[in-house]
């Protein structure tokens, strides 16, 4: 296969960007190749805002072919949560003809070592950069994200989580040299001598099972942590959220193609409605990785069943806040509102228990009831959203007809301090768009545990009265320790209680987010800095992103020859 990408070139093109992004990995400190603002667009290749929404209008109601071997229909069905059906057509494939031909290209991809590797996984970021505009509408079009969180969310942070995994599988496989001479001397008689040879070799074909609601920031990590470790990748986007994951096949085959490797290392399994090829594909022995973000049932269902694969998956937490005293009383609260709305809840996360101490809590105003905290983060909630113009830039839509089934069962729960309304969108009136409850209980109740103890995906939170935050701890703890949690929040000015939560958190392996009362929210985590996930509790068995999110996807095999 002739190269038009020679190494020569995506080297010098895409190296010193791969040693920034080492750098950063290095020192945590804030770094971003990709632009966050849709202004920045429209130089050097990329599409500005118009030609990035005609280059989406374009892909509606057509069929996107992909070139992919094996396919044996076309299938569809997505339809926007903002009421537009997109009508597009995907190959569906014949599940041996495809896995088959994936595994014609991996010996080359294996051999080219792991620099080549790397700037092609570049390459692929580079161009998908370029189309943010196009891919931004696709997000929003398929999880419901207002535009702009699914341009920034969608686009540049979820590149930038796509690039963090291609740094940190580099790094993990150049620990060891490509070769090594080892003498060891034996006395009087003549050493013994080996040139030594040591090849990352992959596991294989990884598995990549998208979600609805962020198919793009989640699906990039585990998609080039295992191309950049030498494994082919299929990609099974969800049923609801194909379009944003098929043009990332679309472009990865384009780059792999032109840099003189196997197209077929990176392909689409789209499904027909019903059809539930996740289970399928999940056991076939072809599949030596999986990468998965969703529910805990099928999260469970795979670390259980998959047992020829390493599996790395994101499931479900009940992530808390304890409100124990601030000295800066609207910050928190205005903060607090921010995280509760931001996409109406609908990110896992998003807080869902605020322990608060029954007694109340300090605050540089003075003491503030319990009743006074929830009322008063109410009406935070409420000016926020108050103008509806701001509430959908914020809200986006409901994603799913489960969210807004267990949205409107929440009141039911308990005493309702914020109810949720509906809010119209001028612009794509089909939408459900819909603001979050906030809903009391009490800690001390058995019937009020059950609700607060389970994970209620969506724009739903609880407000619970606790006896003290030595209580607010030993709660956190266990609902960590049961349940899992992607978050954990904190508001404190005493000392004690601030170790005793970051113990608590430390020993239960959950990312914790103290006083946060400016323009950082608790459910938000930047790449090259930020762990998303711990791998240490329920919610997840895996961090984006660590050396042991890439380090398992390969193996290093060693070749010994005297010397």
């Amino acid at each position: 296969m002739a190269a038009e990408l020679t190494a020569h070139e995506l080297i010098a093109k895409h190296r010193p960007t791969l040693d920034q992004a080492l750098e950063a990995i290095r020192t945590r400190a804030y770094w971003s190749p990709h632009p966050e603002h849709p202004k920045a667009y429209g130089e050097n290749g990329s599409l500005d805002a118009a030609a990035g929404k005609a280059a989406f209008d374009a892909l509606l109601g057509g069929r996107l072919d992909l070139g992919q071997p094996g396919t044996d229909d076309w299938v569809g069905g997505e339809s926007s949560p903002y009421g537009i059906e997109l009508g597009v057509e995907y190959p569906h494939a014949d599940l041996d003809a495809l896995l088959t031909a994936m595994k014609s290209g991996q010996r080359a991809w294996r051999d080219v070592g792991a620099e080549m590797r790397a700037v092609v996984c570049l390459e692929i970021l580079k161009r998908i950069s370029d189309r943010t505009h196009e891919f931004a509408h696709a997000v929003m079009h398929t999880s419901g994200q207002a535009f702009m969180m699914a341009f920034q969310a969608g686009g540049p942070h979820a590149q930038d989580r796509g690039l963090e995994a291609v740094a940190y599988a580099y790094v993990e496989q150049v620990r060891t040299p490509d070769t090594a001479e080892w003498t060891k001397p034996q006395g009087k008689r003549d050493p013994l001598a080996l040139t030594k040879q040591f090849t990352p070799v992959p596991r294989g074909i990884a598995l990549l099972i998208g979600c609805n609601t962020f198919p793009t920031w989640n699906g990039y990590p585990g998609l080039f942590a295992s191309l950049a470790t030498g494994n082919a990748v299929l990609v099974k986007p969800h049923p609801r959220a194909v379009l944003p994951l098929a043009l990332t096949v679309q472009v990865a085959r384009q780059v792999l193609a032109e840099a003189g490797f196997d197209p077929d290392l990176v392909a689409l399994a789209a499904e027909r409605p019903g059809e539930g090829i996740a289970k399928t594909l999940a056991t076939r022995p072809e599949i030596r990785i999986i990468d998965y973000t969703g529910s805990t049932v099928f999260g469970d269902w795979l670390e259980a069943n998959a047992r020829q694969a390493q599996v790395y998956t994101e499931k479900a937490g009940v992530n808390t806040v304890i409100v124990d005293s601030t000295d800066t009383y609207k910050g928190m609260l205005s903060n607090l509102a921010f995280s509760l709305s931001l996409y109406s809840g609908q990110m896992c996360t998003t807080p869902q228990n605020l322990l608060i101490p029954r007694d109340g809590i300090r605050t540089e105003e003075g003491p503030k009831t319990f009743d006074e905290v929830v009322a008063d983060l109410a009406r935070a909630v409420d000016g926020l959203l108050g103008d509806d113009a701001r509430a959908n830039a914020l809200l986006g839509a409901i994603v799913n007809p489960d969210v807004k089934a267990r949205l409107e069962a929440a009141a039911g729960l308990g005493e309702v301090a914020l109810a949720s309304r509906e809010i119209t969108n001028p612009e794509f009136p089909d939408a459900v768009v819909r603001t979050p409850v906030i809903v009391k209980l009490d800690g001390a109740k058995p019937d009020d545990e059950a609700a607060y103890m389970s994970e209620c995906f969506g724009p739903v939170s609880f407000a619970v009265a606790v006896d003290s935050a030595a209580d607010a701890v030993e709660l956190l703890r266990r609902t960590i320790r049961e349940k899992g949690a992607m978050t954990v929040g904190a508001y404190t000015t005493d000392e004690e209680v601030e170790g005793a939560i970051q113990e608590a958190c430390l020993e239960e392996a959950a990312q914790l987010s103290l006083n946060l009362t400016g323009g950082v929210y608790v459910n938000q985590t930047a790449a090259f800095s930020d762990f998303h996930g711990s791998g240490g509790n329920p919610a997840a068995n895996s961090a984006l992103c660590d050396g042991a999110f890439v380090a398992n996807r390969f193996r290093v095999v060693e070749v010994r020859r005297e010397a």
